[in-house]
């Protein structure tokens, strides 16, 4: 079920006031009704695919109580890498079977070996990647007896499944949002109405930038050999907005919700368009999964601890991890290690951590140096996209030499004026409020109730007006 669609139109009320005509000390039944609407919401896609979310939910909890009652390292280890093995066998097959395969198959053709191997027509599930790790970290941290385990099967399943959040992020911690389902939730006028906002604005995000760009954006790579390069740079700059809103547009909604059934999620995305270099650009890039890499990945593998040899190589391999996270194609691994070289300049000379705060903090504009430094980080962020974007790595690699050539000098195809407006307008509310946690938060304070039903009704009827007329899937559903 898509957040953009008239069927989460009527789910979302439906499910809300179901909730709340529960008593709240009643919260079992809150978190079975929440578990059953988030097994419909995601079985309106794919039912038979909840065998997965189950199977993911049944292992950890089962594992989770294991490990509260075993006290032996070796058994607890043998545990927590069943919960690990199981999780990553299951996406490791659903995503990247037929890449291995393949690649398997092209490597011994190199050396004169003929290997008759037959792909399989799989089909992705939606999500599989978010509720996994998701899943996963609930043992990790009962293993590091950072949390308690649960002996509620329900409450557990619906934080496995919990569906503002289930099918792309952000991607919670167990010890932050399992506790959640634990205690009797209330609902203010005034968290229903910073939920309701926070949706309004993910939608806007989605519905009118991210899905008005991606025509444009589908439109000339799909035809990249037939434009210039100049065209071709349009393109990466409309990609660059449309998987911005659409990802962020997407978590906003999610957080929304989640507020209007008393959950609190964690922040995913912190205007990283606005960032003075690569790593504040990845400290406000999808939160929740960066964070996740650092504490399950990059922290076990050594982190800074070795010096400087250590912090580069372990940067270096959850920067491509993470790229592979994001599909089974060379082309994504070309991406993160891209970014993992932009990166490493910044940690030799030990100013990765230099842009902590936000840009122009309490003033209206960046100085002339910050501006500089937000259009070369944007320049470094475009170049990636290509190999993000590109269908494999030839077209990538002629994409990128198009861009390159003489022609990027010429005047572009322009098209999508309306749409560089919208963008335009975008930003600059995005600039306004980019001290707080999301856009338009401020809007809360403005005194006037006329003032401030006016701008959400611009906002709804922009949405109306302007939004694409082909309804698009979020782009992170296929990760």
């Amino acid at each position: 079920m898509l957040f953009n669609s008239l069927d989460f139109a009527a789910f979302l009320p439906l499910v809300f006031a179901l909730y709340w005509l529960i008593p709240r000390e009643n919260i079992k039944l809150q978190n079975l009704l929440l578990l059953a609407a988030s097994y419909v919401f995601y079985g309106w896609w794919e039912w038979k695919f909840l065998t997965l979310i189950l199977i993911s939910t049944a292992v950890d909890y089962a594992i989770g109580l294991a490990l509260a009652k075993e006290t032996q390292t070796p058994r607890r280890k043998i545990l927590l890498w069943t919960s690990i093995l199981v999780n990553l066998g299951i996406l490791g097959f659903f995503k990247y079977y037929n890449f291995f395969l393949d690649n398997f198959v092209t490597a011994f053709s190199f050396l004169g070996y003929d290997i008759p191997a037959n792909s399989l027509n799989i089909i992705l599930p939606v999500g599989i990647s978010f509720y996994t790790f998701q899943s996963m970290s609930y043992s990790i941290d009962v293993y590091r007896r950072r949390l308690e385990p649960t002996s509620d099967f329900i409450a557990f399943s619906a934080y496995v499944s919990f569906f503002p959040q289930l099918v792309a992020g952000p991607i919670e911690r167990a010890k932050q949002l399992l506790p959640q389902f634990y205690v009797p939730r209330k609902l203010s006028y005034d968290q229903a109405a910073d939920g309701i906002r926070q949706i309004l604005w993910g939608l806007f995000k989605k519905i009118v930038i991210a899905d008005n760009c991606a025509v444009l954006a589908n439109t000339i790579f799909e035809n990249s050999a037939d434009h210039s390069g100049s065209t071709l740079i349009l393109g990466l700059i409309f990609f660059h907005f449309q998987i911005y809103c659409d990802f962020s547009g997407y978590s906003d909604i999610a957080i929304g919700t989640a507020r209007l059934f008393g959950f609190n999620l964690m922040k995913n995305f912190a205007f990283p368009y606005f960032s003075r270099d690569i790593a504040e650009y990845w400290r406000r890039w999808h939160i929740s999964l960066s964070s996740w890499f650092k504490d399950y990945l990059y922290i076990p593998l050594g982190g800074s601890r070795g010096g400087m040899w250590m912090k580069l190589r372990n940067t270096f391999i959850i920067f491509v991890v993470s790229g592979f996270w994001h599909g089974a194609s060379w082309n994504y691994v070309i991406w993160g290690a891209l970014n993992a070289l932009y990166i490493m300049p910044l940690i030799l000379m030990n100013t990765n951590r230099n842009n902590i705060e936000i840009v122009a903090k309490g003033k209206y504009l960046p100085s002339f140096k910050e501006f500089l430094q937000i259009g070369l980080t944007t320049a470094l962020v475009l170049f990636s996209w290509i190999f993000f974007r590109g269908e494999n790595m030839t077209h990538s690699l002629a994409y990128m030499m198009e861009v390159f050539s003489m022609s990027t000098f010429s005047v572009p195809e322009f098209f999508g004026k309306k749409v560089f407006i919208l963008i335009i307008i975008m930003m600059l509310i995005e600039w306004w409020g980019r001290e707080n946690e999301y856009a338009i938060e401020s809007m809360a304070n403005i005194q006037s109730t006329f003032i401030r039903y006016a701008i959400y009704y611009v906002l709804i009827m922009t949405i109306i007006l302007y939004g694409a007329e082909t309804e698009q899937t979020f782009i992170y559903f296929q990760f």
